[in-house]
């Protein structure tokens, strides 16, 4: 039966909006590039622990250090924690190298010479990249902070300069707005604190506030108990007065996770325990808000870098070019390079409240969206 023009199709076209399928080179191409990354990965893993044990078997040795834990405790969770780290950078590299190498064979030409279009070209390019970044945004969210928890109390164990510093020597939290808690000389081990204050403010002058010594949480209860205790109070003519208690028994709303270092603390979290202590942060008028929100948007916004890097280094890498290969991978490092610097440079002004989080974290990502979109209306169609 003989097609209508309308119903003929060229052989290795698609249909604008249809579904590409998965072909024979799909599979030749996807599988490369998976086994390039994983490849890479390993390797610089292999490195990484190499190098990281030399520089801590000291401590380890130290600090008697079972054999099982440093292997099962410490490294099989740092391993996940530096793949993701490096998730982008290892993407970009293994699609630059599989690429070039594609080009320099002029397979290609070869493909576009068929009748595949470029952009059918990066189909398999796309599902690696859904993979590789579905992989990254799991270990985010749900693996990398299991593997955090265990990797801080190793490391407060086993490592002298990290040994029992969890917790800084002062502590300073907002309850709710307008009421302050300081701690000092806070230890985990006994709960113990050597000194408790309880201040509150109002249009930022101090208007009372409790003080004791020696003072004992109960992380159960959440309160504070002391032998001894101090009132202050000022009136309106800020004079002060002083006035002693016995057997202080007070509660507040702290936990004793929120007394730790909060950069650390978050990144011990998966996403929905995040997301709680957020809103809780929020209720209390908590000045470290920035920082979470930092750390939530970071957790989603680093994978889907992913796509990003993976369809620049196929536009920078499908060229044929002077200089070969080492110029492909040279340009494509140059740029990865700048996107983390670009990333962490703007995560620091998130931070410190110079620019909103989300707007921060997420413009890396547009930035280079656009400089992908340029270089792909550029590559070889």
């Amino acid at each position: 039966m003989e097609q209508t023009p309308q119903e003929q199709t060229p052989q290795g076209k698609i249909p604008k909006f249809g579904f590409p399928g998965f072909k024979i080179l799909d599979r030749y191409i996807l599988v490369k590039f998976l086994t390039t990354y994983f490849f890479a990965i390993a390797m610089i893993i292999v490195i990484v622990v190499l190098f990281d044990y030399v520089e801590k078997i000291d401590d380890f040795t130290e600090l008697h250090a079972p054999v099982s834990k440093v292997i099962f405790d410490y490294y099989l969770n740092f391993m996940p924690y530096f793949a993701n780290q490096f998730c982008g950078l290892f993407t970009f590299i293994a699609c630059i190298f599989f690429t070039s190498k594609l080009a320099y064979q002029t397979e290609i030409v070869a493909m576009l010479s068929g009748g595949m279009s470029f952009r059918r070209l990066m189909w398999p390019y796309f599902l690696g990249a859904l993979f590789i970044g579905t992989f990254s945004l799991a270990l985010n969210l749900w693996v990398i902070p299991i593997s955090q928890q265990k990797i801080v109390r190793f490391e407060s164990q086993y490592i002298k300069r990290k040994h029992n510093v969890q917790f800084d020597r002062h502590i300073y939290r907002q309850i709710e707005p307008g009421v302050f808690a300081y701690i000092r000389g806070y230890q985990s081990s006994s709960q113990h604190a050597s000194f408790f204050a309880l201040e509150r403010y109002d249009g930022g002058t101090m208007v009372c506030s409790l003080e004791a010594a020696d003072v004992t949480f109960d992380p159960e209860t959440k309160r504070w108990s002391a032998p001894r205790y101090t009132t202050r109070s000022f009136d309106s003519l800020e004079v002060e007065t002083f006035t002693q208690y016995r057997n202080l028994d007070t509660l507040i709303n702290l936990d004793e996770a929120e007394l730790g270092r909060v950069n650390e603390l978050i990144k011990t979290m998966n996403i929905h325990a995040l997301n709680d202590f957020l809103r809780q942060q929020r209720a209390k008028g908590s000045d470290e808000i920035n920082l979470i929100e930092v750390e939530r948007h970071a957790r989603y916004a680093y994978p889907i870098g992913t796509f990003i890097l993976t369809l620049i280094g196929v536009s920078l890498s499908s060229r044929k070019v002077r200089g070969g290969t080492g110029l492909h991978i040279g340009i494509g490092i140059a740029l990865c390079f700048s996107y983390i610097l670009f990333y962490r440079f703007f995560e620091e002004f998130a931070k410190s409240g110079s620019l909103p989080p989300g707007l921060a974290i997420w413009l890396p990502n547009l930035i280079y969206l656009l400089i992908a979109v340029y270089l792909y209306r550029k590559a070889p169609k």
